[in-house]
This record gives structure tokens, C-alpha cells and sequence, in this order.
């Protein structure tokens, strides 16, 4: 058998093996960009509300998909920002501000690096302000970071919780029977009734012996 006969049916015999590992590495690839392109995306999508879940999750999970040479970037712009994250001036307000324009550069760096690890194309100015951030969505996560405030304030004892009663139910047939009890009272102050005596058999029986 010649050589070139040997190895066409070597390349017969391998070639369903080969394709199905190939398919195999595909579908890993696919599933490894997917889970990639999941975290870029919930973070450019919700880039306007950082503290909510979906937000939270994603940064978290850079850690587990960004790894290799290849995404460098990302996980060095990651740890920038999350080191940044973790020095909110709690007692300073004037702090706070400078603190929050610093976030919003870091977070567009790591979108941006991100974002060019996967092939997208964007400026900074696109990924700072085109976004779509109704105003009853931001009114509407101020007053629930005051109620949870509120009820942690209370629930710790460092506030009061205030009350104003206006009215109490009332039944009529109770009032009726509370005001002909005020009036009989007040005829015995008076003198215009007196208490009734009840007599007993016995008292009657001693008198008449």
C-alpha cells in the first residue's frame, strides 16, 4: 500500500474526530465571547444606575471572564475603579462630589477598554452622555435610599416615629349608653336620684318577729 493511500485513510478515519473537536472549540468560543459580551453590555446598558443589582453583578464577574494577556486592559482598569469604589468620603460632602466626577472617568476607562477587547468602537463623550436617564428614574432612587435610611434610622432607635390622630372609630350605640351614664351620675350628684335598695327576705323575716 503506498504512502499516499495510507494517509488518505488516515484522513478518513480522523476526520469525523477532528470536526467534532472543532465544533466543540467553536461552541466554548461562542459561550466564552457570550458571557463576555453579557457583562460589557449590562454595564453600558446600566451605566446610569451603578448601584443597581444587574450593575453590581457584572462588575463582579470581570474578574472570572477577563483573563489572559490578551485582557490586560480590562482587569487593570477593573482594579482601578474598584479600589476607587471602596473610598467614598462618608463624612466628607465636599469630597463626595470630586469623589463621584473621578468614578464616572474611571467607569467610562474600563467601558472603553472593554469595549475594545471585544471590537466595539467608542469615544468617551458617547459613553459619559448618551445615555437615556429619565428623571422620575433618579427621583425615584433618591426617595428609596431615604425610606431605607428612614427605617434604618428607626428601626436603630435614632429617630421617633411621629403620630397625629385625628379621629377614633366610634360606635353611636356606645356613645348613647356613655352619655345616659354622665347624666345619671350627675342626677345623683345633684340630689334628683337616689341609688336603689334592694330588700332581702331575711330583713323582712327579722322584722316581723
Amino acid at each position: 500500500m503506498k504512502l499516499a493511500e495510507v494517509l488518505t485513510i488516515i484522513a478518513i478515519l480522523l476526520a469525523p474526530i477532528v470536526a467534532v473537536q472543532v465544533q466543540k472549540w467553536l461552541e466554548l468560543f461562542r459561550e466564552d465571547r457570550a458571557r463576555k459580551l453579557w457583562i460589557f453590555k449590562t454595564l453600558m446598558a446600566t451605566r446610569a444606575a451603578t448601584v443597581s443589582p444587574e450593575h453590581v453583578q457584572a462588575l463582579n464577574m470581570i474578574d472570572l471572564e477577563f483573563r489572559g494577556t490578551r485582557y490586560r486592559p480590562v482587569t487593570a482598569a477593573w482594579k482601578t475603579y474598584l479600589d476607587h469604589l471602596g473610598s467614598y468620603p462618608k463624612d466628607d460632602e465636599k469630597r463626595q462630589a470630586v469623589w463621584g466626577e473621578r468614578r464616572i472617568d474611571l467607569l467610562t476607562s474600563l467601558l472603553l477598554d472593554m469595549g475594545h477587547a471585544l471590537g466595539y468602537e467608542f469615544d468617551d463623550v458617547h459613553v459619559k452622555k448618551g445615555i437615556y436617564a429619565p428623571e422620575a428614574h433618579g427621583r425615584l432612587e433618591d426617595e428609596k435610599m431615604l425610606i431605607r435610611r428612614g427605617l434604618l434610622r428607626l428601626l436603630y432607635g435614632d429617630s421617633d416615629l411621629k403620630m397625629q390622630v385625628t379621629s377614633f372609630p366610634v360606635s353611636n350605640e356606645e356613645l348613647a349608653e356613655q352619655k345616659a351614664l354622665r347624666d345619671a351620675i350627675q342626677q345623683l350628684l345633684d340630689g334628683k336620684r337616689s341609688l336603689p335598695v334592694a330588700v332581702s327576705k331575711t330583713d323582712n323575716a327579722g322584722e316581723n318577729a
